[in-house]
């Protein structure tokens, strides 16, 4: 079962320094009936102007990632964390028993990062930080395994970043007229945001920010138009 979903009728902040298109309930878009999507609670695309960001701030028991979709992201932390990353680098933050962190765009162009909140699955794990500077080419044409549960290693063996939840975290950039499938069997389900271009997805069109949510149906990701298309996906246990 696949559920498109639009991206001109997701959520908005727009603040000046800040536009973002909220995937789920987040800030001022509060709608009861979109609140998470399984373990996945936050998917944020946000655009942060050169110059500002998000002052330091506390969260806890939360897994959070972070995937730079152009500019510099500077990330500093109450674990004395400090640093810059670029496009198509991840961070991941496990706040656990609680963390204070800001994110800032000291760079001279816009960023654009999407900022992901995934419930782990128990509360009151040790506070940790890492990140991962993938080279661009690792997701061309195919899967790149960004992130998956802790302690399943045989699930996803080249998943560098291990998180407390039942999740895997892959992305692509697919060159026109390539495709790639992927496997969401039974008991399980996905969630895939188009980053960049357009696709086509088992006959459903995406366009740039545009979301599907996938039960129990395998798929194929297919490129459209001209341009290169930029996607992320996370597959988890069936809610």
């Amino acid at each position: 079962m696949l559920r498109y979903i639009d991206s001109g009728k997701m959520g908005r902040g727009q603040h000046g320094w800040l536009d973002s298109h909220f995937h789920f309930s987040f800030a001022e878009y509060c709608n009861p009936d979109n609140v998470q999507f399984g373990v996945l609670r936050v998917m944020n695309d946000d655009q942060v102007q050169s110059g500002t960001g998000f002052e330091a701030h506390s969260h806890k028991n939360m897994e959070i990632i972070s995937y730079v979709v152009e500019g510099e992201l500077t990330h500093a932390d109450s674990m004395k964390n400090e640093e810059t990353l670029t496009r198509g680098q991840v961070q991941y933050m496990s706040a656990g028993t609680g963390v204070q962190h800001s994110e800032f765009n000291h760079g001279k162009s816009l960023l654009r990062f999407f900022q992901i909140w995934i419930l782990p699955d128990r509360d009151g794990y040790p506070p940790n930080y890492g990140s991962r500077r993938f080279a661009w080419e690792d997701r061309r044409n195919k899967w790149l395994f960004v992130a998956s549960e802790a302690g399943k290693s045989g699930d996803s063996p080249h998943a560098p970043i291990r998180i407390h939840a039942d999740v895997n975290i892959c992305a692509t950039l697919l060159d026109p007229g390539k495709s790639l499938d992927f496997k969401v069997g039974a008991g399980r389900q996905a969630y895939l945001a188009l980053i960049e271009g357009e696709a086509c997805v088992n006959g459903v069109s995406l366009s740039k920010r545009d979301a599907l949510e996938i039960a129990e149906e395998d798929i194929r990701l297919a490129a459209a138009g001209q341009n290169p298309s930029h996607a992320l996906i996370l597959e988890m246990a069936k809610a």
